[in-house]
């Protein structure tokens, strides 16, 4: 692999009604530029990560990224979707023109607004990422998909309440240091265990706790050749990445395996040469904590239908063999659709140059991303590390 993060935009995540899909994209633009050190001129593609599904009412935005600045006029802008890893397509869509020699400089930007939609609406806009012939019909949208998921990981393998909300009260408890999550309140495991008026459960198993938040946001990198990259302040380069995309209809899978998910982090680490015990770190793909804790399975970490070792004996805390979602993850910090995949490279790429703040971890040397698309329909997995 030859690209390279070199500068990178954060927005804080939440609920964010002043805002709208292109304010949102040209202040993550803008400031993703100003940290690389480089003019929008010398700008040669730009990606745009941004699902909508009916959130935006403006279903035309590759072109807003223009607004960010006058010199970004007539660079090819393409915008990518593949559902909740719409924002890691675009960035191995950057990464591929870099790769390819037909840009030196490419601005990746992840985007979406969710919060403005109605409630019945936003269920119905997720469930899209689902196979709407088999599974349009799933109580509770797309928490009723992996509520289902999670009642027969139950039957399966015993109650994984307990796990449920260790990992629900660890992204939270992490959540607490990242200035750009929505929520930064460490609710503890007692709260997260309990049902209540608070916390009632949701779909199947699942509880308020279990499920990440609706929310408003952007992030944007900046990516570049390493021989650029090397000239530059800062540098963090992929050292492998992934892509592997499964059937739709969970109908066609063992949907308890998240066989994609285990082929991309397999492809990604034959890549690279590496094991998953080689990695300082991951940020994984909790849309659910249900999906934690199988991506542990996926992921090499835990064996099959052993997920729950990793979070109850601490595997997976910020001071863990492996820390996992140290950002809080989505769980925390929030998942506006678009804006997830380029969030998690850009907090990766933050930890790798120690310009993490209070989530910096004191080794931080090869960082793993897991990004997904509906039920482990579109898994990404990008490895990074440190180039300077």
């Amino acid at each position: 692999m030859s690209a390279a993060i070199v500068g990178w935009s954060h927005l804080p995540f939440g609920r964010l009604s002043e805002e709208t899909v292109e304010s949102l994209i040209v202040k993550a633009a803008a400031g993703a530029l100003a940290d690389a050190g480089i003019e929008a001129s010398d700008v040669d593609e730009i990606i745009l990560g941004h699902f909508n599904a009916g959130f935006s009412q403006q279903d035309f935005t590759a072109s807003l990224v223009l607004q960010a600045d006058p010199d970004l006029r007539f660079k090819p802008a393409t915008r990518v979707e593949n559902a909740c890893a719409t924002g890691s397509a675009a960035v191995h869509q950057g990464v591929r023109a870099v790769n390819s020699g037909s840009a030196r400089f490419v601005l990746v930007v992840g985007v979406e607004q969710m919060t403005t939609t109605p409630g019945p609406q936003i269920g119905e806009n997720l469930l899209r990422a689902s196979y709407l012939e088999e599974e349009g019909d799933i109580p509770g949208g797309f928490a009723g998909v992996f509520g289902k998921i999670a009642g027969a990981y139950f039957q399966k393998y015993g109650d994984q309440s307990d796990a449920l909300a260790t990992i629900a009260a660890k992204n939270h408890r992490n959540g607490v240091k990242n200035p750009f999550a929505q929520m930064r309140k460490d609710l503890g495991y007692e709260f997260c265990r309990t049902e209540s008026d608070k916390n009632p459960f949701v779909a199947g198993p699942l509880k308020r706790t279990d499920c990440s938040l609706v929310s408003d946001g952007a992030a944007a990198i900046v990516l570049t050749n390493t021989e650029t990259a090397l000239g530059m302040k800062k540098a963090v380069a992929f050292r492998s990445l992934a892509h592997a995309q499964d059937f739709l209809p969970m109908s066609k899978r063992d949907i308890l395996k998240f066989e994609g998910c285990s082929t991309a982090w397999n492809r990604a680490l034959s890549a690279a040469n590496l094991t998953i015990e080689d990695l300082s770190f991951v940020e994984t793909h909790d849309c659910f904590t249900i999906a934690e804790l199988i991506e542990y399975e996926a992921m090499g970490l835990a064996p099959e239908g052993k997920g729950a070792i990793a979070a109850m004996e601490g595997w997976v805390e910020p001071d863990g063999k492996l820390p996992v979602n140290v950002s809080g993850g989505l769980k925390a910090k929030g998942h506006p659709i678009g804006a997830t995949g380029v969030s998690m490279h850009a907090i990766t790429a933050m930890q790798l140059s120690g310009e993490a703040g209070d989530m910096q971890l004191p080794k931080a040397d090869i960082g793993g991303i897991f990004n997904m698309g509906g039920a482990a329909v579109a898994n990404y997995v990008s490895i990074l590390q440190a180039l300077k």
